[in-house]
């Protein structure tokens, strides 16, 4: 079949002008217009390096000849009644994409979560944010979906040989989300719109013979024969299955601990520290649009930047356009931020966390070194404050000077900011490569580099600071067999996609293990 595909760039005014595509896609391809019957927009981004930004489109055109077809058939889950089991620990994006993967296999999954289920966790967010009460079992980082649910819903990643994106956007469409995710470039679902397509995975893995537990925290391994042979959890009940998968997210401290204490190897992983610097959404638009005012059809602009300090990397990390700033603390007494938006972006801040590699263990002794200094900070800057979620900030270029603010502007930080030396606060290598490095996002992106712009700490969960070894073939410990670490916690993932590939993955590897025969 000849596959008429064609690529055109319009203005954000002729974005909804579907009579203008598709003429412009009948002079590209020398078609008249009465031989197109159908147009589809197959991918979607912005240029926004001219005067004025333009929409990049690949659209797919369908003629008398050649319609277009749509080939995505739905994936059946069903089980037989002797399946395997495999016990899932963690119900975010790795732990429910390998419990789907796990029925397309036949595989029964049984997950269990420390946390409440997605709707039942917005009260702990309210708590958190309204009056600083951290649950430490269920959070921004932790309940159903895991952290990514409150937390924009970010979709991009680079891991494209990790396994089929395509196929996990399909899923998240097939329960809920727009379209749009399987064409723009950056696609996002936003954190209004997550819970009711995590709550439809949910019911697709219950109504085919899954299970999901909430409030189930796994506190032990039982070992034998160098296998798990079940899970305990803190009622003292043994979870028994199959196989296990380990989807605890980068902020299960405890399960770390409890992989040393059996035997279940781990090391320290590298990941970054920072702040969130907050800019005024309209400022970014216009900055990376050229324009006072944004025009219809655009979304609130975002940016990516990176420079080298001294020979250390220094980045933005989880941009949120239109987003807000929220507190992601996961026990008491611990400070920590992290941004997320809604599905329309349109809060009138923009948000990006702005870290600093740390590639070397602050404790070489101790391989806990990278989550002991993470808690540290974290420590530091809530007791610095009043004993609640209000976050210590700084004007951005007070915060280059090394000078305290007289006042600060306005946030989207609901529990509130105070003016703070972070300057002070932060170890001196971070706000040593910080301070310079946000001179240099000026010289890149003009106008970045203002007293408009606060600084708000502190950015700690970029990714989880220590790795659980798995085979690089069968993907399970290579000291516990039947053991799998999976995801973002186990040092896998970076983010909701990557995340549900290697959910995915695992599953696969799994039931290869259990000799099951696998249909792609």
């Amino acid at each position: 079949m000849m596959d008429h595909k064609v690529d055109i760039r319009i203005y954000p005014s002729q974005l909804e002008d579907e009579d203008l595509i598709k003429g412009i896609c009948a002079r590209e391809l020398d078609l008249s217009l009465e031989e197109i019957t159908a147009i589809k927009i197959v991918k979607k981004s912005i240029d926004s390096r001219g005067r004025r930004p333009k929409y990049v489109l690949r659209i797919q055109v369908g003629t008398t000849q050649h319609p277009i077809q749509d080939i995505n058939a739905p994936i059946s889950y069903q089980l037989q009644r002797a399946a395997p089991t495999v016990v899932i620990v963690g119900a975010g994006p790795a732990g429910y994409f390998a419990a789907l993967q796990c029925l397309e296999h036949g595989i029964k999954p049984v997950i269990y979560d420390r946390g409440k289920d997605v709707r039942e966790r917005r009260r702990d967010l309210r708590a958190i944010q309204q009056f600083g009460t951290v649950n430490p079992d269920s959070n921004y980082c932790f309940g159903e979906g895991g952290a990514g649910t409150y937390s924009d819903g970010k979709l991009y990643t680079r891991a494209n040989k990790r396994g089929n994106i395509a196929k996990v956007l399909q899923i998240l469409v097939d329960h809920g989300a727009t379209s749009d995710i399987l064409v723009d470039a950056h696609p996002h679902i936003g954190s209004n719109k997550l819970p009711k397509i995590i709550s439809a995975i949910h019911d697709t893995i219950t109504l085919a013979g899954g299970e999901v537990h909430f409030n189930q925290r796994i506190e032990d391994f039982e070992i034998a024969n160098h296998e798990i042979a079940a899970c305990i959890n803190q009622h003292g009940d043994r979870i028994v299955g199959d196989a296990y998968i380990l989807a605890t997210g980068h902020s299960a401290r405890d399960i770390y601990e409890l992989c040393d204490k059996r035997g279940v190897q781990i090391e320290f992983k590298p990941y970054a520290i920072g702040v969130r610097i907050e800019h005024p959404q309209s400022l970014i638009d216009e900055i990376q649009y050229n324009q006072r005012r944004r025009e219809d059809n655009l979304p609130a602009a975002s940016y990516k930047l990176v420079c080298q300090v001294g020979g250390r990397g220094v980045f933005s990390f989880c941009m949120c356009p239109g987003g807000l700033i929220v507190p992601a603390a996961t026990a008491p007494n611990e400070l920590v931020v992290n941004g997320m938006s809604l599905s329309k972006r349109d809060s009138p801040f923009a948000n990006s966390g702005t870290v600093v590699s740390l590639d070397q263990n602050p404790y070489a002794d101790d391989v806990f070194g990278g989550l002991r200094y993470q808690k540290e900070l974290e420590q530091k800057m809530f007791n610095y404050g009043d004993g609640g979620q209000q976050a210590p900030a700084q004007r951005l270029t007070d915060f280059a000077e090394g000078k305290l603010s007289a006042s600060l502007g306005d946030t989207s930080y609901i529990p509130g900011i105070y003016a703070a030396p972070m300057h002070e606060l932060l170890p001196d290598w971070i706000y040593d490569h910080l301070s310079k490095a946000v001179k240099v996002f000026g010289q890149k992106m003009n106008g970045y580099y203002t007293s408009e712009a606060q600084v708000i700490g502190l950015e700690s969960r970029t990714s989880a600071p220590l790795r659980i070894l798995r085979d690089a073939d069968k993907l399970n410990s290579p000291t516990m067999a039947n053991l799998f670490p999976c995801g973002e916690g186990a040092g896998f993932a970076g983010g909701i996609l990557s995340a549900a590939l290697d959910g995915q993955r695992v599953s696969t590897k799994i039931a290869e293990s259990l000799r099951i025969e696998i249909h792609e």
